[in-house]
């Protein structure tokens, strides 16, 4: 029994050293467990920093190309807004010069119809309405070498020449003076006072400005051989209507002649035959009409075929030197005893006046037209 007692204790230790031997194997693997773990978590906590690094450089890359592209929006929207100012400023320069165009174009608008005005206004005053008085004239025999050529065309030459004209309205009178420095006296007064028995007139002296006046010649060739052809009715082509002319026109029974060529013009109704001989068409165009078979028989109207020359165009405006124009005239007498009273005024030395070649006086509702017919002299 006593050793059984004495025995005890160690079996009590023994199991005292297994049980810490036990945990302390427990203990150990639960270290190694926790060191596993741990090397885990920094491995994680490596990769999250490394992770980190990279999105902070993925971040700080981002921002560069942020700052990059907003510096570059900033640039391109300081380009858009020069562009935009200059094509403003282009804009308003267009819109400026498009609008000095339109004024130049109103200005030159309104210089044309001013210079269409003038034109008007002169052609008006150099236009020649006028009836061709009758007028005997004197024919010529030709010569020999006149005669050997009869192709040549019929040739004329007309001089027309309108003399100077001034339009003397009522209460004004005209005076022309034997001598230049009488009328250049006459016309340094203002106002002449001129006495009618007790009443005393004063009249204004004028210098005249006369309307221009031409002068041409009109060159005329009329042609022997060649014979205008109008109103021709549009009744066939036009290949074969030059045939039917220039068969009909070829006819000696109907005063025609052997035909050298023949235009036709549709549009028109129109044509020129050329005969082959001289004389043909003159007596052709005398008739002014002819007979031709178409369709039908037809009668169509002939003339001559002639061309004119304007030549030697001369124009003449200016103030005749001896004659001027007595103006405000009050009608207190009748016509001629007042423009006897005018010449008696202007003929003495003492009133600045001389000899007097020429009066004309035009009481109140009468007009006249005064011819000129050299520089000094006047046809009322």
């Amino acid at each position: 029994m006593a050793d059984i007692y004495k025995n005890r204790p160690i079996d009590v230790k023994m199991d005292g050293l297994e049980e810490e031997g036990s945990r302390f194997e427990e203990a150990k693997k639960e270290l190694e467990t926790w060191k596993s773990k741990a090397e885990k978590a920094d491995d994680v906590k490596a990769r999250l920093i490394l992770e980190k690094l990279e999105e902070e450089e993925a971040k700080m890359k981002a921002q560069q190309e942020m700052f990059a592209c907003v510096e570059k929006q900033e640039e391109c929207q300081k380009e858009f807004t020069q562009s935009m100012n200059a094509v403003q400023d282009e804009i308003l320069k267009l819109g400026k010069r498009r609008q000095d165009l339109l004024d130049k174009l109103r200005r030159c608008q309104d210089e044309l119809e001013a210079k269409r005005a003038e034109s008007t206004k002169l052609k008006q005053k150099f236009k020649i309405y006028a009836q061709i008085p009758d007028t005997e004239v004197k024919f010529r025999a030709q010569n020999k070498e006149e005669r050997e050529d009869d192709s040549q065309p019929i040739r004329g030459v007309f001089a027309i020449s309108q003399r100077p004209t001034v339009l003397l309205q009522e209460g004004q009178a005209l005076i022309t003076f034997e001598e230049e420095k009488v009328a250049s006296q006459i016309l340094k007064i203002a106002k002449c006072s001129v006495s009618c028995d007790s009443i005393s007139l004063d009249v204004k002296p004028k210098r005249i400005t006369m309307d221009p006046a031409v002068k041409f010649e009109v060159h005329l060739d009329v042609s022997r051989k060649e014979l205008k052809v109008f109103n021709i009715p549009p009744s066939m082509p036009e290949e074969r209507m030059k045939d039917r002319l220039e068969m009909n026109f070829s006819r000696p029974s109907r005063g025609g002649g052997e035909v050298e060529s023949v235009e036709y013009d549709k549009n028109t109704g129109t044509g020129q035959i050329t005969f082959l001989h001289p004389g043909v068409a003159e007596s052709l165009a005398l008739r002014g009409r002819y007979r031709v078979d178409l369709d039908s028989e037809v009668n169509v109207q002939v003339g001559p075929i002639y061309k004119y020359q304007l030549r030697k165009f001369q124009t003449f405006c200016g103030s005749p030197e001896r004659t001027i124009l007595l103006d405000d005239i009050k009608d207190v007498k009748d016509e001629e005893d007042l423009q006897d009273h005018l010449e008696i005024h202007f003929q003495k030395p003492s009133n600045y006046g001389g000899e007097i070649e020429c009066i004309k006086y035009i009481s109140r509702g009468k007009a006249l037209q005064a011819f000129f017919l050299c520089e000094d002299s006047v046809d009322d």
